[in-house]
């Protein structure tokens, strides 16, 4: 069992900061809030500290779970930051989804420093982060890798690594193109059944088994059908990863016109309301067009 730190107790973090201490490691955990890391250090009879600086202190491994760029060089850097207080030899894990550009920043500044640091983005939302299944997609050294496989195992069901550093944030962003591509094509399909006065299970019952079939199929249909969109992933948050896609797509030449669209019909969800909605809300957009 190792000494761990976790950084970040958001929706995704609390629980696989839990499984963590399940498994039987040493556990410390930060959060911005401090009362929710109260929270959790009684939840899970584990230590909390007030700055990732004292969390961190004597970690083998540091993983962390923020919201975006600026959130991560926080928990980072700074007197009060993580970098400030790790060992030399030690690994830092970041499972948010930011830019390559702050994972390339944050990897040579720990490598400075003689700390290793993988990016582990995660997929499979809210649920599989409660279920410990999560899918992790990594880039970084071979050997950190190797060292922080074992310890991510607690809540990721498939790990794997893409290459190196900012390989896994590549990777995500390819996983998130895919979701914005068949959530908006469910959500015309679902609507459509609507419009011609299918019943839309009954559609669904048929043609999931087919070519048409996804894991947003199968997991969205009926809360689509039903107009409830409060079971994952929200929509604030998917904007903020595509606006790292589309970033990232100009700085590549990647040509990506169907995600651009997605994107502003995210917006649109934005609009009505439905920032904090999670993805399968796109048709919600369709639904206000009639």
């Amino acid at each position: 069992m190792a000494k761990v730190a976790f950084l970040g107790l958001g929706v995704m973090g609390y629980p696989m900061a839990g499984y963590l201490a399940k498994e039987g490691h040493e556990v410390t955990v930060y959060n911005r809030t401090t009362a929710k890391a109260e929270a959790w250090a009684k939840e899970y009879g584990a230590g909390f500290a007030a700055t990732p600086r004292e969390a961190v202190a004597g970690a083998e491994f540091v993983m962390c779970c923020v919201g975006n760029d600026d959130d991560l060089r926080s928990v980072c850097l700074g007197d009060d930051g993580a970098f400030e207080g790790m060992s030399e030899g030690s690994t830092f894990v970041d499972h948010t989804t930011v830019s390559a550009k702050v994972t390339a920043e944050l990897y040579t500044a720990g490598k400075a420093q003689g700390i290793a640091f993988v990016d582990a983005p995660v997929s499979g939302g809210q649920a599989g982060a409660e279920n410990g299944i999560l899918s992790i997609m990594c880039g970084g050294d071979q050997a950190a890798y190797d060292a922080a496989e074992p310890i991510m195992q607690a809540y990721g069901r498939s790990i794997k690594r893409l290459g190196e550093s900012g390989a896994g944030q590549l990777t995500k962003m390819v996983n998130q193109i895919c979701i914005a591509g068949l959530v908006q094509g469910l959500s015309e399909g679902l609507h459509f059944a609507e419009k011609a006065g299918l019943d839309g299970r009954a559609v669904v019952d048929v043609i999931a088994g087919g070519a048409a079939g996804s894991w947003q199929m199968q997991n969205r249909y009926e809360t689509m059908i039903d107009d409830e969109f409060d079971h994952g992933f929200a929509v604030d948050w998917m904007r903020k990863d595509l606006g790292i896609v589309l970033s990232t797509g100009d700085e590549i030449g990647a040509s990506l016109p169907v995600t651009a669209l997605v994107d502003q019909f995210y917006k649109d969800v934005q609009k009505l309301g439905g920032g904090r909605w999670d993805t399968s809300s796109l048709i919600k957009r369709l639904r206000a067009l009639d």
